[in-house]
């Protein structure tokens, strides 16, 4: 039985923003970074430009990986550059390394090496990705060099290879009912690239903004060989629904992440910003209803619907028609994620010393994210899951389902029963306080997990590694409520 934890970090918890701030859990990229003083427009903005990483380059980090490996930490810790070598010390460096075979098992080999070069606002780094085959999955090591040579960024990440069985569309696709357009949403140094499925026709078209969950997801927020954006987008489509989505800021612009960076990082940056600019852009498109202009968040996206509503306009450009939670959660993340873990742990009836140990600090973590004397100047590695004091304290107080009361739009409410990752305990939440708004609508599908695909019996991260689709039934039950709410006219 799979016991690792990668795939709920992937799915759902606050990816680790550094190696260093991985002491709990194998992660992955950085989640977001700064974002310009406004939220930023719509527009065709370049996109940085990647070439393979120098040959000399890709030999260094494999070098650095192979020292790391093998527990060399003065031969590690002695190639970062300053900033580094303060937020990440040897002490830190152990921590990180000694925490993957608890959780992923023993390690069976190098299953390869890769490098790019990459360059934003005229910033070159090279990012080499070295795969490690552990017992369970395989995951790369990302090593970030800035133009000195010396090491600026290092991550965990689930293995980037392709999957081994191509993506199929599922039957509920209608491949003749729709176009692919390829979009910019945002500008400037944020820029992301985007696909906007358009239905065929001269509309105007209802159309849907695709808001990921945690991580440094893809535009399809692919997991494994599953694509559940990918499955939304060309469904709706299908049914005469636009679809806009896009990749995650943390995955488009890793290279940008520094520990400066993350140190003022809130859920603005990771998420909210780039949602309303994928509205913005919307509104600015020939063939979308700008009236009927809805965002769909999954898991963290569901979470942070409310606030995505508050800060765009009420009326005008920009405005959202209204909103889809697909197993948002309404408790504190920091709850969330321990009940993640504590399940992944025990799926197997047994919890180990070394897994205990785990969850302990993972414990001592989430209380020193509820301290009331948390503040600016608490270690980012003593906080949970990586992420700064500045991204729990804005979160801090804050109530997805009490938001969403007060706000003027419809909402669609959608969840798996079988969904280890948000339980029917956050359902039952959002029942509790909206469920006497004649607005506000629930759906809970007995066989469905967190990526709304059928399966018997309990959960586990390994039924995510096998391809399936999101259900009909979600695509029906999406567009129909659409329709109900805002008719064509």
């Amino acid at each position: 039985m799979m016991k690792t934890i990668v795939r709920f970090v992937t799915l759902f918890c606050m990816a680790s923003l550094l190696l260093a701030c991985a002491q709990a859990t194998p992660t992955q990229q950085p989640a977001s970074t700064p974002s310009p003083t406004n939220t930023p427009q719509a527009t065709a903005t370049p996109q940085p430009t990647a070439a393979p990483a120098p040959a000399e380059r890709i030999a260094a980090g494999q070098a650095f990986a192979d020292q790391f490996l093998n527990r060399d930490y003065a031969a590690v810790v002695a190639q970062f550059d300053a900033t580094m070598k303060n937020v990440f010390p040897i002490d830190k460096a152990q921590e990180a390394r000694e925490s993957l075979e608890p959780q992923l098992g023993a390690f069976r080999q190098q299953a390869g090496i890769r490098g790019e070069r990459v360059e934003q606002n005229k910033v070159v780094y090279d990012i080499v990705y070295v795969a490690w085959e552990f017992e369970k999955p395989t995951i790369e090591l990302r090593i970030v060099y800035d133009q000195a040579g010396q090491v600026a960024g290092l991550f965990y990440q689930p293995s980037q290879a392709p999957p081994p069985t191509p993506y199929v569309a599922p039957a509920y696709v209608d491949a003749g009912a729709f176009r692919q357009q390829e979009v910019t949403v945002g500008s400037g140094e944020w820029a992301l690239p985007g696909t906007l499925t358009l239905p065929l026709g001269d509309g105007p078209f209802p159309a849907v903004v695709l808001v990921h969950g945690s991580g440094p997801n893809d535009r399809d927020e692919t997991v494994g060989p599953n694509k559940p954006f990918r499955d939304l987008a060309e469904g709706l489509a299908s049914r005469g629904i636009a679809v806009l989505r896009y990749e995650k800021r943390t995955k488009q612009h890793a290279a940008r992440f520094t520990p400066e960076v993350l140190a003022t990082l809130t859920v603005k940056e990771e998420t909210i910003d780039d949602a309303l600019a994928a509205v913005a852009l919307l509104h600015q498109t020939e063939g979308i209803d700008p009236a009927r202009i809805f965002v769909l968040g999954h898991s963290l996206g569901g979470y942070l619907l409310p606030r995505i509503a508050l800060a765009g306009p009420v009326s005008g450009p920009g405005r959202i028609a209204g909103l889809i939670v697909m197993a948002g959660p309404v408790r504190p993340l920091e709850e969330v994620a321990v009940e993640q873990v504590t399940y992944i742990y025990g799926l197997d009836g047994t919890v180990t010393a070394e897994e205990q140990a785990a969850l302990d600090q993972l414990t001592a973590q989430v209380a020193r994210v509820q301290d009331p004397n948390l503040s600016a100047a608490t270690p980012i590695t003593d906080l949970l899951l990586g992420a700064p004091a500045s991204y729990w304290l804005d979160l801090r107080g804050y109530d997805p389902a009490g938001t969403a009361k007060g706000l003027a739009q419809p909402i669609l409410i959608l969840q798996g029963e079988r969904d280890y990752q948000i339980t029917t305990i956050d359902f039952e939440g959002w029942q509790a306080a909206l469920g006497s708004l004649p607005s506000v609508t629930f759906k809970l599908y007995p066989d469905l997990n967190h990526l709304f695909m059928a399966g018997e019996g309990k959960s586990t991260p390994g039924e995510y590694e096998t391809a399936d689709h999101v259900a009909q039934q979600v695509i029906e039950d999406i567009a129909a409520w659409i329709q109900a709410v805002y008719p064509t006219p």
